[in-house]
């Protein structure tokens, strides 16, 4: 069903009946392998492996970049990948383990890349053939983006890249990165400049890519450290100094201003979880005993977890004011408001859940004792890293009160 007061077109609507009539047919088996919380932990081949082809069938089956011109890899429709990621989401799919190439490579390299490149990188991005990781944050550089120092220095047509970037989830697997670094280094922001670079065939020729272990166990995130990297300037995305402005583009998509296919990682729009919304913890609840009686049947946790539903409902309509222009006051409102509050929302549902488990929240995913297969403390250990991703909640609300608000600026 289209969601309330969203009416679909007749393309729309025929659209949305194909991908339902496909889905039904097409749904992938559960997998042999277990699957992580989010594709930003993908750990193994048989893992990727798995999600790729899931992806490739998609794909192929037109549910995946739906929206971008044919020439380009896409389907050519007009706002379809919406449809499509709501009728992937109703039938319970896997997510797609390109998350960060669909979510933000995509948008970029359209809206910044040559033609040739838009048409050499999108269609693979798109089917899940090519992996891609993002290169922004550094040691040195982590809430402070315009201060990356990873340098690109001209020789003729191309560019040697030196430098170390960190906490880059999907660079064990990733074919491509999106690459914020720096050109010239007597100006900050407008020395910036923004390519898109192939770091899986460059491996032990220029990049090494290193696995930061959490405290999950997870190696989702890397460290990659470039060393002489030659790459052509044909792989620059817009003009020389323009980063900036074009990692604004990749920031504001990561905060969600587009259609990411879903379901979407680490938000309580996974679904295909058994965690991480208010529904998945009532039900945590009722099925915990503690003292003769369920979790439930304490009135200040009902109280709690009530708060949450209403914030997910809350959140959930305000996604949909993305779609009506005249409610888009200024282009980073809702994209930053919700990036803040999902990630805030889904953290203190984990929380709440794993106070639900007690001590059982101390069991680890391989344990069958473990409540919901271990999930909620994987859950509310990975969330503290969807509050810092793409801009800290601190960071987050100090943009919306400046730029969105107009209230004093902080420094």
């Amino acid at each position: 069903m289209a969601e309330v007061g969203q009416m679909d077109t007749p393309e729309q609507a025929e659209f949305r009946q194909s991908a339902r009539a496909w889905l039904e047919d097409n749904r992938p088996a559960n997998p042999i392998v277990r699957l992580p919380l989010t594709p930003l932990e993908i750990m193994t081949e048989g893992q990727l492996s798995y999600l790729q082809a899931w992806q490739k069938a998609a794909y192929d089956a037109g549910l995946v970049g739906c929206d971008y011109p044919v020439e380009m890899g896409g389907g050519g429709k007009n706002d379809c990948q919406r449809i499509a990621n709501e009728e992937m989401l109703a039938a319970r799919t896997p997510y797609m383990p390109n998350v960060i190439g669909l979510g933000m490579a995509a948008p970029t390299v359209f809206y910044h890349g040559q033609e040739a490149v838009k048409q050499q990188l999108l269609p693979r991005l798109f089917s899940g053939e090519d992996i891609w990781c993002q290169g922004f944050s550094e040691p040195g550089a982590g809430s402070d983006l315009a201060s990356v120092q990873t340098f690109a220095e001209r020789k003729g047509d191309k560019w040697v890249i030196n430098g170390h970037k960190v906490w880059t989830s999907l660079a064990h697997f990733a074919d491509w990165m999106i690459l914020l670094l720096r050109t010239d280094k007597s100006v900050k922001h407008d020395g910036l400049s923004y390519f898109v670079v192939p770091i899986r065939s460059a491996l032990g020729k220029g990049v090494t890519v290193r696995p930061l272990i959490k405290m999950t166990g997870e190696t989702g995130f890397n460290e990659v450290i470039f060393e002489d990297l030659e790459v052509d300037d044909g792989y620059r995305l817009d003009e020389l100094g323009k980063g900036w402005q074009v990692a604004m583009t990749t920031l504001l998509h990561e905060r969600g201003a587009g259609d990411l296919v879903t379901p979407r990682s680490g938000g309580m729009k996974n679904k295909s979880s058994h965690v991480n919304n208010a529904s998945s913890l009532i039900s945590l609840a009722k099925r915990t005993i503690r003292s003769g009686s369920t979790a439930a049947d304490d009135p200040l946790l009902r109280d709690r977890m009530m708060q949450q539903l209403v914030r997910e409902t809350g959140m959930a309509a305000s996604q949909r004011r993305t779609r009506v222009t005249a409610l888009q006051d200024h282009p980073m409102r809702l994209p930053l408001q919700n990036k803040l509050l999902m990630s805030e929302i889904a953290q203190d549902t984990a929380g709440i859940a794993t106070e639900v488990e007690g001590a059982a929240a101390s069991l680890y995913l391989a344990d069958d004792a473990a409540p919901d297969g271990g999930q909620w403390p994987m859950a509310y250990m990975n969330s503290f890293g969807f509050t810092i991703a793409a801009g800290t909640s601190e960071v987050q609300k100090n943009i919306l009160g400046e730029r969105v608000l107009g209230m004093a600026k902080s420094k």
